[in-house]
C-alpha cells in the first residue's frame, strides 16, 4: 500500500560511509527519477522493479515507502549496501527490498530500472548491456543525474542496447533519460591491458581500468625487496585493491607468498579476480569484497601496500583515507609497515603519524607521495 506521507529523504545517513559537508545521502537527481518513474512503478508487478546505482537507498526505499515490493538492488559499494541496510530498517521497509548482483540472476524479468547514472562510460555499458540482456523485453530504463556529470555520450552508449531513447526536462540541474526496446544485450566482459609482464584485467568502473595508473605505478616501483609476512596467516595485503595490479605484482615478485586483497567495490573485486588469473597467480591471491579490512583480525599481518581512494560517489573527499588508516593500523602486528602513495596535495603524513606511527618518505614527485609507516 502507498504511504500517504511523502518519502523522509531527510531521515538517510550515508553511515558506515563518511559524512560531512557536501556528503549526501540523497539529491535532486533521485527525487527526478522518482517522479518520472511514477507511472511505471505503480503499475509494475511485485518483484519487478530493479535499482542500481542507487548509493544509500534513496530510490529503493522510496520506491518501497510508494507501495513497491520485492525491491531487488545492485550497488556497485559495500558500505552503501551496509548504509541500505540501516536505512531499510530504519524506516521499517527492510522486507522490501533486497541486494542482487549486476547479473542475469538479478535482472531476470524487471520490467522498470530505475537507475543512477556512473560517471564511468565502461560502467554504463556493462549495466546497459546485462539490462537489455536480461530484463523483460517491456522494460523501461529511468536512467537519471546530475548534468553536471551528465555527457551526450551516455545517450549513445543506452542507444548501443534501447532502440528508444527519450529525455527529460531539466529540474535542479538533474536530467533523466529513459530508455526503451532492448536490443544488442550482452555480459560484462573485462578489458585486457598489459603494462610490462603485468597482465591487467578491468570490468566498467573499476578504478584505472585496465591501465596503471601513475600513482601505483610509483607505488610498485618502491616496494621493499622481500617484504616479512607472505604466509597464509600473515599473507602481504594490498587494500583497496582496485583492479588488483598491485596483488598480482607481490604475488610475480614473490613466487612463494600468499596476498590477500580487498575492495569494497564489486567492480573492482571481480577485475582483481580476473587480473589475478590473466597473470597465473589466482592460487595464491585471495580477493575479498570487504569494507577496508574488517574481516581480518586484528595484529595479523606484516605488510600492507594502500593507494587510498579520494572520491566518495561524486564527491572528492579527504577523510576516506584517514578511515583506511586506522584499520590498517588495527590489523598491523608491531613492527608492521603500511606503504602508501598518496596525492601530495592532501598531505597525509600527519595522520599516518596519528593512525598508524612513526612515518617516512619514501618517494615523492610533484604529484605523489610514497610513504612508508611502522606500527607502534
Amino acid at each position: 500500500m502507498t504511504s500517504p506521507e511523502p518519502f523522509p529523504f531527510e531521515r538517510l545517513s550515508r553511515r558506515p560511509d563518511v559524512e560531512g559537508v557536501g556528503l549526501v545521502a540523497s539529491d535532486a537527481a533521485d527525487r527526478l527519477i522518482l517522479d518520472e518513474s511514477a507511472d511505471a512503478r505503480r503499475d509494475a508487478a511485485p518483484g519487478t522493479v530493479v535499482v542500481i546505482g542507487d548509493e544509500y537507498g534513496a530510490l529503493a526505499l522510496a520506491a518501497a515507502h510508494d507501495g513497491g515490493t520485492g525491491i531487488r538492488v545492485h550497488q556497485d559499494g559495500l558500505v552503501g549496501e551496509q548504509a541500505l541496510t540501516a536505512n531499510a530498517v530504519e524506516l521499517g521497509l527492510a522486507d522490501r527490498v533486497r541486494s542482487v548482483g549486476l547479473d542475469r540472476g538479478g535482472l531476470a524479468g524487471a520490467r522498470v530500472v530505475l537507475l543512477r547514472l556512473p560517471r564511468s562510460l565502461d560502467a554504463l555499458r556493462d549495466i546497459a548491456g546485462v539490462v537489455a540482456a536480461a530484463a523483460d523485453p517491456d522494460v523501461v530504463v529511468f536512467a537519471g543525474g546530475r548534468v553536471k556529470h551528465m555527457s551526450v555520450t551516455m545517450n549513445d552508449v543506452l542507444r548501443t542496447h534501447f532502440a528508444r531513447l527519450d529525455i527529460s526536462h531539466a529540474r535542479q540541474k538533474s536530467r533523466v533519460l529513459i530508455a526503451r526496446q532492448p536490443q544488442d544485450g550482452r555480459e560484462p566482459v573485462p578489458a585486457a591491458g598489459r603494462d610490462g609482464d603485468l597482465e591487467l584485467r578491468a570490468f566498467g568502473g573499476a578504478f584505472a581500468g585496465a591501465r596503471l595508473d601513475i600513482g601505483t605505478r610509483m607505488l610498485l616501483a618502491q616496494l621493499p625487496d622481500d617484504p616479512a609476512g607472505g604466509t597464509p596467516d600473515d599473507p602481504l595485503i594490498d587494500m583497496a585493491c582496485g583492479t588488483g595490479a598491485v596483488a598480482a605484482h607481490l604475488a610475480l615478485r614473490h613466487p612463494s607468498a600468499v596476498v590477500y586483497a580487498s575492495d569494497q567495490s564489486a567492480a573492482a573485486v571481480a577485475s582483481a579476480r580476473e587480473t589475478a588469473a590473466a597473470n597465473g597467480v589466482a592460487d595464491r591471491v585471495v580477493v575479498e569484497r570487504d569494507d577496508a579490512l574488517t574481516r581480518r583480525p586484528d595484529g595479523s599481518a606484516s605488510f600492507i601496500a594502500l593507494n587510498p581512494p579520494f572520491h566518495s560517489g561524486a564527491a572528492v573527499s579527504d577523510q576516506l583515507a584517514p578511515r583506511l588508516f586506522a584499520d590498517a593500523a588495527r590489523v598491523l602486528r608491531t613492527g608492521g609497515e603500511l606503504w602508501c602513495v598518496w596525492n601530495s596535495a592532501l598531505q597525509y603524513r600527519g595522520a599516518l603519524e596519528r593512525l598508524v606511527g612513526p612515518t617516512r618518505q619514501v618517494a615523492r614527485d610533484r604529484k605523489f607521495t610514497v610513504t612508508v609507516s611502522t606500527r607502534r
